[in-house]
């Protein structure tokens, strides 16, 4: 199961690139009020929230995990369990057929145990599902129950 507030465009690209890109946090708490409306499907009966994480050479360079100000105005307990094991190239500037190879085995769970759980993982934007996938596959190796995903924004693939 997996919810977006809706499609990577217009004024929710413009809210999300500001909140990443323009080191706009505060923006976090609107955009997730949004999300819990949007995703309350996803929310409901779940036992924590998940942010995907960063490398921690983005996190520092960016300064914050936009990902993790999402995820903990979204009522749920936060739990900060995926590591990101290795430094992959921006999912962005990949081609859609080279996303899911580039974060392969790129997440592991440190220091929980998630059995049982149903998990909600959360994050800005969802493009090819990529990084969910790789994410959801670690949570899903640690005992979780159910991984459910809620971000922002969906990109939409265009048809010529």
């Amino acid at each position: 199961m997996a919810r977006s507030v809706g499609a990577y465009e217009g004024s929710l690209r413009d809210i999300v690139h500001a909140l990443k890109y323009d080191r706009r946090p505060s923006l976090a708490r609107h955009l997730a009020r949004r999300m819990q409306s949007a995703g309350a499907g996803v929310l409901s009966g779940a036992h924590i929230v998940v942010p995907v994480p960063l490398h921690p050479s983005r996190q520092r360079a960016r300064g914050f995990n936009q990902a993790r100000h999402l995820a903990k105005h979204l009522g749920l307990p936060v739990a900060d369990v995926l590591v990101r094991t290795r430094k992959t190239a921006s999912q962005a500037d990949l081609p859609a057929s080279r996303r899911r190879a580039n974060v392969r085995g790129a997440f592991v769970v440190r220091g929980a145990n998630l059995d049982g759980l149903t998990v909600v993982l959360v994050d800005d934007v969802s493009t090819t599902g990529a990084t969910l996938n790789a994410c959801a596959a670690a949570l899903l190796d640690a005992g979780a129950k159910e991984v459910r995903a809620l971000t922002a924004a969906k990109a939409v693939a265009r048809r010529p």
